[in-house]
């Protein structure tokens, strides 16, 4: 599921993780947009500061582990 942390430099007790199955990230016009199923979920302007990190596991339960040796 994507998820993204959201940092506000020198406030990180305003820090955030917003998550969903069908959630987006784009950047459009200097703004930071995150977007569900059903529309904006959370815009940040780009002279806000904010840092956005994703922070799920990409395709981790598509990858197929290496056979362990014996």
């Amino acid at each position: 599921m994507p998820a993204y942390l959201i940092r506000q430099p020198g406030r990180p007790i305003e820090d955030v993780v917003v998550a969903d199955p069908h959630l987006t990230l784009s950047f459009t016009n200097g703004w930071a947009t995150l977007r569900d199923e059903q529309g904006i979920c959370l815009a940040i302007p780009a002279h806000a500061g904010a840092h956005i990190q994703r922070v799920d596991d990409i395709g981790v339960e598509d990858q197929e582990l290496a056979p362990t040796k014996e």
